[in-house]
């Protein structure tokens, strides 16, 4: 349940790139596109930060060794990085690259919020337990209060999923709704 939004929250999506969003997930992307899009334009009206995170899978944190089982991202099209359509971003929102699954770490994100005086961020994207939950993680870390948007994220696995709502997210932030997020925001 969402108790409150600050004054100074911002809006964090992760990862809804064209590429990643064709993927299999657990739950439809159509309705986590349709929920993260109303989290836009309701943080568009209020006049609150919408940062816009897209992974560049290039680092070496991408090509150490491990079982991928077809999660390659060495052949990808030409506009795979693109956002997808459904969130229609603007210039004066902020753009962060990552190269690893979390948005903090060797990025400009905690300087961008500081300079807006930023204390919470909404959270929504893909993957609940990768980029989401890293992203997450690293926000406890830098105090910032935390609401998840539940019916605006998904995963490749619905028990990975599951598992950061049962037992991450509750630890270090609220989970609401995005309908209620945005009666909290207005």
């Amino acid at each position: 349940m969402i108790t409150t939004i600050d004054q100074n929250t911002a809006l964090v999506l992760i990862d809804l790139q064209k590429y990643i969003v064709q993927l299999n997930c657990a739950h439809p992307m159509p309705g986590v596109l349709e929920k993260s899009a109303q989290l836009v334009a309701a943080f568009r009206k209020a006049g609150k930060p919408i940062v816009i995170v897209r992974v560049e899978p290039i680092s070496p944190a991408f090509k150490t060794r491990r079982d991928s089982k077809g999660n390659s991202m060495t052949e990808l099209p030409a506009d795979w990085n693109e956002i997808a359509p459904e969130i229609q971003t603007e210039p004066t929102d902020i753009f962060i690259t990552k190269k690893q699954w979390g948005a903090f770490y060797n990025t400009g994100l905690h300087g961008e919020l500081q300079k807006r005086g930023v204390t919470q961020i909404v959270l929504a994207g893909v993957a609940t337990s990768i980029g989401v939950e890293a992203t997450a993680r690293s926000a406890n870390e830098y105090a910032y209060n935390i609401a998840f948007a539940s019916d605006a994220m998904t995963d490749m696995f619905a028990e990975a999923h599951e598992h950061s709502f049962k037992y991450i997210f509750p630890r270090i932030g609220e989970v609401g709704t995005t309908e209620e997020i945005i009666e909290k925001l207005g």
